[in-house]
């Protein structure tokens, strides 16, 4: 079963070609950084604009890519949640009328239950039962996945999510957007020691996290204890009280700032993995690709005998593959959208965390 997934929850427009939930015959995104760049954060406006303009040719260099046609296509599968809702409209829209015109099922897919299956694509060995950390700009959030289209919420942000987090340090080190990478980068000539920065832990037996008090601790070291940010949230070095920051400053900072989120996310991942006594642990999200949290899930994972399942860095970013995929196993199971589905900005499969600035 050949499933055409389109992809538009945030700031990546993609298609995929994707058969029987795990053969990747294509898939295509397009990035928006470089419109988003400038703001420092995702502008929901320009967003909008860019999927509508780019959804149609990006689905036709998929088919191409997978040197097929849309007769090929034996459903259409579309993330409708969660997200920014113009976004969102903008991929649900295209997938209902290909659907109508094609006369193919439509397939609605959960963005982070398709995080999650990203994990499975292409693998051999089962994945399911395990526990799950989808960690993002939009999201950061545990799992309990007891297959494939059932996941039981364990922990979520309860302020910024990690990514969110990496954003606003990035802005405030001057380092670049988007903010994830630029730490990953800077952290590697830095000290993780050099500045000692709070690690929030919410009592036993939460595991939420919470990744707004570190934020706010990096910003009093830079700029001082009445530094305060801008009404629109996104801190703006130009206008800091505090002294310019060496290279090797920045370095150290971005990798305290970094070795402190990661530790939160291990110990409350692995706190998880003991409480369900599963024996695999799946990653996903965008921040799922920081060199630092996949090397200590790794040691973790080996310490405590259990098997990581790690996507490729492009199948943890927003990408459609993972949309087509997990609708697979919906199909199988007869969960057949109607074309009065509707796309919401959020979803009762994780509490969302504040809207990304």
């Amino acid at each position: 079963m050949l499933i055409l997934g389109i992809e538009t929850s945030c700031d990546e427009t993609a298609a995929a070609l994707v058969e029987n939930g795990s053969r990747i015959h294509a898939s295509v995104v397009r990035s928006q950084d470089t419109l988003h760049a400038p703001y420092r954060g995702v502008v929901p406006e320009i967003a909008s604009r860019a999927h509508l303009s780019d959804l149609l040719p990006i689905v036709e260099q998929a088919l191409g890519q997978a040197d097929a046609t849309l007769d090929d296509v034996d459903a259409i599968a579309v993330a409708h949640t969660p997200g920014l809702i113009g976004s969102l409209l903008i991929g649900l829209t295209t997938a209902k009328c290909l659907a109508w015109l094609l006369e193919r099922p439509l397939l609605a897919v959960n963005h982070l239950e398709a995080h999650i299956y990203a994990a499975a694509l292409g693998r051999q060995e089962p994945l399911f039962p395990c526990v799950s950390l989808i960690v993002s700009g939009g999201h950061t959030s545990l799992f309990y996945s007891a297959d494939a289209v059932t996941h039981e919420l364990l922990g979520a942000t309860i302020d910024d999510a990690a990514g969110e987090a990496f954003d606003k340090v990035a802005a405030i080190l001057e380092l670049g957007y988007p903010g994830g990478p630029a730490i990953d980068r800077a952290a590697q000539s830095g000290n993780p020691s050099a500045v000692a920065l709070p690690r929030t832990l919410l009592p036993p037996p939460s595991l939420d996290f919470s990744f707004s008090g570190i934020k706010t601790a990096v910003l009093y070291h830079c700029w001082g204890q009445d530094a305060r940010l801008p009404a629109g949230g996104m801190p703006r070095p130009d206008t800091a009280p505090g002294l310019a920051l060496s290279p090797s400053q920045k370095a150290d900072i971005a990798a305290s700032f970094q070795e402190a989120v990661v530790d939160v996310l291990v110990q409350r991942t692995m706190e998880a993995v003991r409480r369900r006594q599963v024996k695999r642990l799946a990653i996903g999200g965008g921040v799922a690709c920081n060199r630092r949290l996949r090397q200590r899930l790794g040691e973790a994972a080996s310490e405590t005998g259990i098997e990581l399942a790690l996507p490729p860095p492009a199948l943890c970013l927003d990408n459609a593959a993972m949309v087509a995929g997990i609708a697979y196993h919906h199909h199988c199971r007869g969960k057949v959208a109607t074309l009065d589905l509707d796309a919401l900005a959020r979803t009762p499969l994780s509490r969302a965390s504040p809207p990304r600035r």
